[in-house]
């Protein structure tokens, strides 16, 4: 299963999410398990209803992480930002 880089930085007592693969998708928590929660909920909505920028629905296959280190962009933003990769379709652990 696919695998999104989900980039999680502490600011100001909040933790901020965001996914380099998923341009606009953001999502937050007040600590890094409740952004982590965040995160995997936010993808699984994303992916039941996301259009991309070019009209085309559906998420787009992540860039696996060694293409990210080659995207200057993404070295930028991981910065001193927790990484945690989250798998879609999301896994059902019930």
């Amino acid at each position: 299963m696919p695998l999104y880089i989900a980039v999680i930085r502490e600011d100001a007592g909040h933790f901020n999410v965001s996914f380099p693969d998923v341009p606009g998708l953001v999502t937050a928590g007040d600590n890094l398990d409740d952004a982590i929660e965040e995160a995997i909920e936010a993808l699984e909505a994303a992916g039941e209803e996301w259009t991309n920028p070019d009209g085309s629905t559906g998420l787009k296959p992540p860039r696996s992480f060694d293409e990210l280190q080659r995207d200057p962009a993404f070295i930028a933003t991981a910065e001193g930002a927790t990484l945690v990769e989250i798998e879609w379709p999301v896994a059902d652990n019930d």
